[in-house]
């Protein structure tokens, strides 16, 4: 299969740049995955598509602000760090700029000397091995200095940092926001809740692989990226439960769906696990747990296209994403959403 073949026109003005003013106003379309038929309604109308005894699977990573502006020492000029991996001792592994005035042994300084750092090492494929210095604790550092790291199709400033955080996000650790989960508001939740549908919280954190276009013309030599996840004892138990009685596991982003399908046994038994994943969902994969996904709408030839048309068909969700053109939704991180059933 051929990346091309998950290719879609898409008119700049539909991705888009901010939040709408209301999390739950944005727009839901659903997808049947057997028949390919599409509706056409807000998000906040999601418990109609729900029923008694389904639950819901949500990554409650938080997003990092992990992009630091600063100079280079003694006198040099601007430079930009993105942390991507937490190696122990101090040092991050970083996306810096400009890369070729950043070499080991470069110094770095951010908010008038609040942090400072020392480039010490660099890796196959650009990345850098960056140490910091600073009084008190990093995160809390990081979220006086730091800048959420937004994709690089979003072009305006995002004014207000918790709109690129989902309501329930709790473990910090993502380059990106788990984005389906953004449609989310407390009382939207509360209200699923009151139905019956049980509410369960798996981590993955996003790295920032999740944007890396497929360039590979073969979809299967694309080599995927790894990123850290986790699922309690106590989510294992709430979806082999209901799943023994008969409900629906509706995984709530891409991100939760590959967290459940990375550990979950060939009977689609789930039991607590951690560690990395770099599952790579694409037509043809055989899904062992999932049976409903929420999603937003996901670039061209990206592996997110290919996951969520490994669960409902290429041709419905290319059909699907036409329609979304037509119909004039909203696309990507701060887009749009699907239910696919």
């Amino acid at each position: 299969m051929k990346t091309s073949d998950f290719f879609y026109e898409l008119p700049q003005e539909l991705i888009a740049q901010t939040p709408i003013q209301r999390r739950d106003a944005s727009r839901l379309m659903t997808l049947d995955r057997t028949s390919g038929e599409v509706g056409h309604h807000h998000f906040y109308e999601l418990p109609d598509f729900l029923r008694p005894g389904d639950c819901l699977i949500l990554n409650d990573s938080r997003v990092l602000p992990a992009r630091l502006l600063g100079q280079r020492l003694p006198g040099g000029g601007a430079c930009e760090v993105l942390l991507l991996i937490d190696r122990g001792n101090q040092t991050w592994e970083c996306l810096v700029r400009p890369g070729r005035k950043m070499k080991p042994g470069t110094r770095l300084i951010f908010g008038d000397g609040q942090l400072t750092a020392e480039v010490t090492a660099e890796l196959e494929g650009g990345n850098r091995l960056v140490r910091f210095e600073y009084e008190g604790i990093f995160l809390e550092v990081l979220e006086r200095l730091g800048k959420m790291p937004l994709p690089p199709y979003i072009k305006e400033e995002l004014l207000d940092q918790e709109r690129y955080q989902t309501v329930y996000s709790k473990n910090l650790g993502s380059a990106a926001a788990p984005t389906a989960g953004l449609h989310f508001t407390k009382e939207l939740l509360d209200k699923i809740a009151a139905m019956g549908v049980g509410i369960g919280y798996v981590t993955l954190h996003v790295g920032l692989g999740t944007f890396r276009p497929v360039k590979e013309e073969e979809i299967t030599e694309h080599e995927m990226h790894s990123e850290y996840c986790v699922i309690s004892q106590e989510m294992a138990d709430l979806i082999n439960g209901t799943r023994e009685r008969g409900g629906r596991v509706i995984c709530v982003g891409t991100t939760s769906c590959r967290t459940l399908e990375s550990w979950a046994a060939e009977d689609g038994t789930m039991k607590a696990s951690a560690g990395w994943t770099d599952i790579y969902i694409y037509p043809g994969y055989r899904f062992k747990v999932m049976d409903a996904l929420i999603t937003n709408f996901h670039l061209p030839e990206s592996t997110l296209i290919m996951l969520v048309s490994a669960f409902a068909g290429r041709e419905h969700v290319l059909a699907a994403y036409e329609e979304a053109v037509r119909q004039r939704y909203r696309f990507f991180s701060f887009g749009d959403a699907m239910f696919i059933s």
